[in-house]
């Protein structure tokens, strides 16, 4: 059964595996582009307090990004293929994924997960947050390709 203190925990562990395997990485590092159609790891874990921060504004609470200094990372964005003035550092991004965590660990437990979501496809808020998170797992798991393309073959997980 889907719990909001093991949502919670969820997002953490996530959360966790995104960092453990950007752990010894640099920025110039989180910018190498995928030969296949992907993205860097620095679009990826912006994109995650992207979607993240979508959670919590569905959750009726504040996000944590002002949204023209993160357009880089939206689904529309152009891939992320070198450093430039709309690129946060990868130091940046995960500061930024860590307070989306400390905000959902707050704003879920006072959300009503039964009650509407405002989105077409998603009837309750609780449908649509599990759909959020299945989000956040997928670019997730991205992360240990992006890490060994970087010249990481550690298994860090």
């Amino acid at each position: 059964m889907l719990t909001i203190d093991g949502l919670i925990k969820d997002f953490e562990r996530n959360r966790r595996i995104v960092s453990t395997q950007c752990g010894g990485l640099s920025h110039a590092d989180s910018l190498i582009q995928p030969a296949f159609a992907s993205n860097c790891l620095n679009w990826t874990v912006g994109h995650l307090v992207v979607h993240r921060d979508k959670v919590l504004q569905t959750a009726g609470a504040e996000g944590v990004l002002d949204a023209e200094t993160f357009a880089r990372y939206t689904n529309e964005s152009d891939p992320v293929t070198g450093d430039g003035p709309d690129i946060r550092t990868l130091e940046e991004l995960l500061a930024a994924l860590d307070e989306t965590q400390a905000r959902l660990t707050t704003a879920l437990p006072a959300s009503d997960m039964n009650g509407p979501s405002g989105h077409e496809r998603f009837p309750t808020l609780g449908e649509r947050i599990r759909f959020l998170y299945f989000h956040d797992t997928y670019h997730t798991g991205q992360t240990e390709l992006l890490r060994a393309m970087a010249g990481r073959d550690d298994k860090v997980i």
